[in-house]
């Protein structure tokens, strides 16, 4: 299979791991790479990659998981829209387990609240011209990833003229986040293993302000785990040859200017907010989207006059600083305990990209626990 099998090949990973003990014996000091994407830590803990690794090469998590950075507040304001008289609330099923202070989607569908996931924004159009009658409205989270499916779906409303449909929208931006861990001096990190289907939208040169302006180094990478020992190797041979720069190890997928189509539809329907809050970074300007003027009329949160109001984590959840890179996941003190994926706490043990879950479902609760 075509850019499977290739990514899995023993042979080939042998020689990489190779590589990089050879490198960072070379290179004599210990490595903090962070893997922004939450693909990627799964990627990483459901195949052991951190065990092949030296011990001077570490990896810790970043806020690429668009589930996981939704705060409170914003899970709060679905769950109410999803109990307004008439309202047909359509959503991800990633989102569906994630609590609020008020409990979950699946909770609130529980309570006799009409929500239904679906599998893209288009089915949600679908629903609401088959119920004219009702109001529909999609529950819009992820990156520059999944943006360009509710900017399409959001113009063919507006070009056949369903007037009953709307977007919460949570959609937010990579750069900012990135830039924010990266202006603190909460977590010291040598290299970004980059948000690779973030790239397929925006492109590889979208990251060039992380060695230009921070003097770390950047690589684009694939999800198989060839991909991710491939990027440490050339993470680690920039420092070994004195260069600090953005490689593209995804190429097979992304192109130094992204999608051209997808950005145009993204820059027509969407708008910078002049701020978003972010699970574990609290307020950054511009790293949110919003709907254009354009699409106003499509706007749940002018539609239905949201309560907005914001709310603190749990108390006892330290996603946020997971999500940083300050703890690993089995530091948190109700990892595995008062946390699983049964009874969820935070959003990154419940959601499929979260660094929590990766930890927990891969079989490392014993060791982890005992360790803590």
């Amino acid at each position: 299979m075509k850019y499977v099998d290739e990514f899995r090949d023993p042979v080939a990973a042998k020689e990489l791991i190779s590589t990089i003990h050879h490198l960072a014996d070379q290179l004599g000091r210990p490595w903090k790479f962070m893997e922004v994407c939450g693909g990627h830590t799964h990627t990483i803990y459901r195949h052991g990659l951190e065990h092949l690794l030296p011990e001077a090469v570490e990896f810790v998590h970043g806020p690429g998981c668009p589930v996981c950075v939704i705060p409170r507040g914003r899970v709060d304001d679905a769950v109410w829209l999803a109990h307004r008289p008439g309202v047909i609330f359509t959503t991800f099923g990633d989102m569906m387990r994630v609590p609020g202070t008020q409990g979950s989607l699946l909770q609130a569908q529980a309570r006799g609240a009409d929500v239904r996931f679906v599998y893209s924004p288009l089915d949600a159009v679908k629903i609401a011209r088959d119920n004219p009658d009702r109001e529909v409205v999609f529950f819009a989270v992820g990156f520059e990833t999944t943006a360009p499916s509710t900017a399409a779906a959001l113009a063919v409303s507006q070009k056949t003229g369903v007037k009953n449909f709307f977007v919460f929208c949570n959609h937010v931006l990579i750069n900012p986040p990135v830039r924010a861990i990266l202006d603190t001096n909460n977590v010291k990190l040598d290299g970004l293993i980059g948000p690779g289907h973030v790239a397929t939208v925006v492109g590889s040169d979208h990251f060039d302000f992380v060695p230009e302006e921070f003097h770390v180094p950047l690589v684009v990478t694939g999800f198989e785990p060839l991909d991710i020992l491939q990027s440490v190797a050339m993470l680690l041979t920039q420092y070994a040859e004195g260069r600090c720069e953005v490689e593209n190890q995804y190429a097979r997928v992304v192109r130094s200017g992204g999608n051209a189509e997808a950005r145009r539809m993204l820059a027509e329907v969407f708008t910078p907010r002049d701020t978003f809050e972010w699970r574990g970074l609290g307020e950054i300007p511009y790293s949110g989207y919003r709907l254009s003027d354009e699409y106003m009329a499509f706007d749940a949160e002018t539609h239905f006059d949201l309560p907005g109001d914001r709310v603190d984590d749990h108390p006892a959840c330290q996603c946020g600083l997971v999500l940083t890179g300050q703890i690993k996941p089995w530091e948190c003190k109700v990892f595995g305990t008062g946390c699983t994926p049964e009874n969820p706490i935070g959003t990154c043990m419940v959601s499929p990209e979260g660094a929590c879950a990766a930890y927990y479902n891969f079989g490392r609760i014993p060791t982890l626990l005992a360790n803590r």
